[in-house]
């Protein structure tokens, strides 16, 4: 069922408009876009291998393969001497289509520079993680970058609907429910490739279970048992190096953030059912708990410390349980970010040249020579005092009375600080 021409080709529609520089190279336009080199990147199952085919023959040029699992700078070398003969001899371009381009290393991409600078070959790359983290920056810059998107339910249901009428796939001896053809859909995840193995495996199962002399003219018909039974789970679209790491940990955080217990218990499941390490996820926890929840709530900090502990002993499954009561009570949780807030300020005031001496009494006097230069002269023990507030000056002279790092917020328990912090500045002199 691969795409045969852009016209089959499913999805993809903004880097496959008129005139768009992947277009032009899979139409063999004349000028510099008609032979550009070019890097796919996207999910599996959204049509790179089949828009590489489509750059080779549209244009009647000669196609070769290899992956970068198996194939090595010899191979390389190899397919530029026979691209550089073609081009001679023949007059006729080579397209060099490298499957996983992410796993060469940089000596592997090196070899593939002078080919493509001098247009020996077009290269046309494939890979699911970002070019940016695994492809070297000379090849990048000598290359279209074209990112590739997941396919939408409408354009999946699409593929579907071919695979069972067309030649190449069922050829009308199977009819798909409209049950089974949702649930092959959403368990697709926009992957093609995906949805048509699922088909596949639901016919098998559907032949399985067809009565015994019924007529070769009549449909098959593929139900959603047979569906579910060929397929029950979705996939985990899930890269635990890549961006879709980085991705679902920030969701996971920033809907904890937010409050969103429902959108976080989901971005907490998703990454451990991708193979997450946990411990990596309590890391997230603990943090969260500090930056976003602060003094809000300050035993979500304790919470979230145990169950990184808790975790590190129990593991896997049960550590889902102890993370979840983590995520819950992070989510939850009054949020105030005035912790976060005063030391990143404080810190910016150290880088900025501002912080001067120690006042004199608030230095150390437990040494041989320090009454005599004045330390801890005047200093006033707290203790001493009714309220075990001592009013002296504690910032150095070219802070005091000019910061206000730490503002408490009015939410949870920060409401009660805000009370005595407000009252503890006007005992000590500062407001």
């Amino acid at each position: 069922m691969r795409p045969a021409s852009i016209d089959e080709v499913r999805g993809q529609d903004a880097v496959l408009r008129p005139g768009s520089p992947l277009r032009r190279l899979i139409e063999g336009s004349g000028g510099t876009a008609g032979s550009l080199s070019a890097i796919l990147w996207g999910p599996p199952g959204t049509g790179k291998t089949t828009l590489a085919h489509l750059v080779a023959t549209a244009a009647n040029r000669e196609f070769v393969e290899l992956s970068a699992v198996t194939a090595g700078v010899k191979d390389v070398r190899a397919v530029m001497e026979a691209a550089a003969r073609n081009r001679d001899l023949y007059d006729r371009q080579t397209v060099l289509f490298l499957d996983e381009i992410h796993r060469f290393t940089k000596a592997q991409q090196d070899a593939l520079l002078p080919g493509v600078e001098t247009r020996q070959v077009i290269l046309v790359a494939a890979t699911t993680e970002n070019p940016s983290f695994s492809v070297i920056a000379p090849l990048l810059s000598r290359s279209m970058l074209i990112t590739l998107t997941s396919l939408d339910d409408a354009q999946v249901a699409e593929v579907l609907d071919s695979a069972v009428t067309d030649a190449r796939g069922l050829d009308a001896a199977y009819a798909l429910s409209s049950e089974a053809r949702e649930h092959l859909v959403r368990i697709s995840g926009g992957d093609a490739r995906r949805a048509l193995t699922s088909l596949e495996a639901a016919a098998g199962v559907a032949l399985d279970d067809a009565p015994a002399g019924r007529s070769d003219d009549t449909p098959i018909e593929i139900t959603l048992a047979h569906a579910e039974q060929a397929v029950a789970q979705a996939s985990v679209r899930y890269d635990k190096t890549g961006d879709q790491h980085y991705d679902v940990a920030s969701a996971f955080i920033k809907s904890m953030r937010g409050s969103d217990v429902d959108a976080a218990l989901h971005y907490l499941a998703r990454q451990l059912e991708a193979g997450e390490d946990p411990r990596f996820i309590a890391r997230r926890i603990v943090i969260s708990a500090s930056e976003d929840v602060g003094m809000g709530d300050p035993t979500a900090l304790q919470t979230a410390v145990a169950a990184m502990h808790a975790v590190a002993q129990v593991g896997m499954p049960e550590a889902r349980i102890i993370l979840a009561q983590a995520v819950v009570h992070n989510t939850l949780a009054p949020k105030s970010n005035a912790a976060y807030a005063g030391i990143n300020a404080a810190i910016a005031d150290i880088r900025g040249g501002r912080g001067g001496a120690v006042p004199p009494h608030l230095r150390g006097s437990g040494y041989a020579g320090a009454t005599r230069l004045g330390h801890g002269k005047g200093y006033v023990y707290a203790h001493d005092e009714a309220d075990g507030v001592a009013r002296q000056q504690y910032l150095p002279d070219d802070l005091h009375g000019k910061t206000d790092y730490y503002q408490p917020t009015d939410r949870g328990f920060e409401a009660r600080l805000q009370e005595r912090w407000t009252w503890l500045k006007e005992r000590l002199g500062r407001s």
